[in-house]
């Protein structure tokens, strides 16, 4: 059994969800993960924040206009018009359709209930939490009556019904594991099940998420509790490419990539695959594969405990970067010195992308800035404290070792007449990385680009 996870624009209208189900239909039996419609989860935090701020009224506005949105995909996907009621056969593909169109408008009707129920409420990050998962409740309740109106056996399972995070906001594999063995337990006799991503409960219970992306997450965790044979991420794009192709043309995907490789490129920047997603998976040797909804005979990008194959394989950018540079007042790095500046980074909970560290102090990296302000003020108790912002990341991924002479050398001539603010190797066999300014990004993907690939 595989997981299939399909992404907000595999699904962002009737016709996309009619292509998914005639693709999943013929896969054979498989648990599929959906995300919410493209946009739709944007709209649900605009409503959010519009009930947070006790506007009743742009409110009562947003989901109007939400609601026919969802109005307008129901009436096409569930085209009861187009089914004939003049012959024995198409008088029953009439009423299955009648049915289906009747059990989704409920699934959706009653998703907006909710949401109108909430006006004027005493607003909470719960009820906030609670609106976010509106979006996979509904494109979860399309497919499937979609699915059995085409005449599959197909169920819906919940992911608040064995999705949980724990009071770290960690996944409780143990809880997630045992619950769906329950649910295929008492469920095994169907061809396909359809799950939300994203969404899941807390330790309390109540309804919580797993960040933006988590849709990849989900189906990671999923397949690593079951056992997959392996997770397919499907997702606009046939594959994770060797650079941007928002701003680098003729870029190819990569065919094969290693698991670590895979983490390093969608942490820094590839946004086709979570960051998340890829730790469940490795730790349970499951192969990933990124492919293309638009074009499903493409072949993607296979992700693996793949073998060494001593060449460079993407490079990817990661934009909002701030780079602190902390001094120590003494000649040498004082005892006690690195210490203070992590747990001073720990107190306010901010993770650091990059270090360097040199004779009179460390500079790091960060792209949260939210607490930027009490991070530098607690740093100047000990040490001298510059910012520089607006800075991007750029990240050379491939095989690195330090043995495999001649790479870092061939990363660092592209990069030639590019102002570099910080350099890290050697701290993952699986990259290097360049800091430049935010201005010089384009420049420089195009650069590495033509000397590393072309």
């Amino acid at each position: 059994m595989k997981v299939l996870k399909f992404g907000g624009t595999s699904v962002g209208s009737a016709q996309r969800i009619k292509n998914v189900a005639e693709l999943i239909s013929s896969r054979g039996r498989n648990i599929i993960v959906l995300s919410a419609m493209a946009g739709t989860t944007n709209h649900l935090v605009e409503i959010s924040n519009y009930l947070s701020k006790g506007n009743s009224a742009g409110s009562l506005e947003s989901i109007n206009k939400l609601k026919a949105k969802y109005i307008d995909v129901l009436d096409e996907l569930f085209d009861t018009r187009s089914a004939s009621e003049g012959t024995r056969g198409g008088a029953m593909i009439h009423a299955a359709a009648v049915t289906a169109k009747a059990k989704a408008t409920a699934a959706i009707e009653s998703v907006f209930d909710t949401l109108y129920s909430m006006i004027g409420i005493d607003f909470t990050e719960a009820d906030e939490k609670e609106i976010l998962a509106q979006g996979e409740l509904m494109s979860t309740a399309m497919m499937t009556e979609y699915l059995r109106m085409q005449g599959i056996r197909v169920v819906l399972l919940s992911a608040l019904d064995f999705m949980r995070i724990d009071a770290d906001s960690e996944p409780d594999m143990r809880y997630i594991t045992t619950r769906l063995k329950r649910l295929f337990d008492m469920k095994n006799d169907y061809d396909l099940y359809i799950t939300q991503g994203y969404i899941c409960r807390n330790s309390h219970g109540e309804i919580d998420n797993l960040q933006r992306g988590g849709s990849d997450y989900t189906a990671s965790l999923i397949g690593a509790a079951i056992n997959a044979e392996e997770i397919e991420i499907w997702t606009d794009i046939d594959g994770m490419h060797n650079n941007d192709p928002r701003f680098v043309e003729n870029t190819k995907p990569v065919s094969e990539l290693h698991f670590d490789e895979a983490a390093e490129l969608a942490y820094f920047g590839a946004k086709i695959l979570h960051p998340s997603c890829v730790l469940p998976a490795r730790l349970s040797n499951i192969p990933i594969r990124l492919l293309n909804t638009m074009e499903p005979h493409k072949p993607g990008t296979l992700i693996y405990n793949m073998a060494s194959t001593k060449t460079i394989k993407a490079v990817a950018a990661k934009d909002g970067i701030t780079v602190i540079n902390i001094k120590s007042g003494r000649s040498l790095v004082a005892y006690g010195f690195l210490h203070k500046v992590f747990e001073t980074f720990e107190k306010y909970r901010t993770p650091i992308d990059m270090m360097a560290t040199s004779e009179v102090g460390v500079t790091v990296t960060i792209d949260n800035v939210n607490r930027l302000a009490d991070i530098v003020n607690d740093l100047m108790k000990f040490s001298t404290v510059t910012t520089d912002s607006d800075m991007t990341i750029i990240c050379v991924v491939g095989d690195m070792d330090w043995h495999n002479t001649g790479f870092e050398s061939k990363t660092v001539e592209a990069m030639r007449d590019i102002p570099v603010r910080m350099i890290s190797y050697g701290g993952s066999n699986r990259n290097i990385s360049f800091v430049v300014k935010s201005d010089d990004k384009v420049k420089a993907l195009k650069q590495l680009s033509e000397s590393l690939f072309n």
